[in-house]
């Protein structure tokens, strides 16, 4: 359990250096993306280990990968527009 952990982690967090580097400006600072990016892809093992049990050893870091990567897509901002407002705030 120990190096499912560890090996989502990393999974997460190469993820989150890719996802730095395909989508420059529409993503928040680094150090957001990496949390969210090891913090999802743990999360993801760890709901992956839960489900299936011990023994899955391809289908848990296949698990992480795809939370971590649904927990970044979260973090994506639209292409070219200002934040909206909303109308309390102005």
């Amino acid at each position: 359990m120990l190096w499912e952990s560890i090996s989502s982690v990393v999974l997460g967090l190469a993820l989150s250096w890719v996802a730095l580097h395909s989508l420059p400006g529409r993503l928040p600072s680094s150090r957001v993306v990496f949390a969210t990016g090891g913090l999802g892809a743990l999360f993801g093992a760890y709901l992956t280990h839960s489900t299936l049990g011990s023994g899955h050893v391809l289908a848990t870091p296949l698990g992480a990968v795809l939370v971590g990567a649904v927990t970044l897509s979260l973090l994506i901002r639209p292409r070219g527009s200002r934040p909206v407002r909303s109308a309390a705030a102005q």
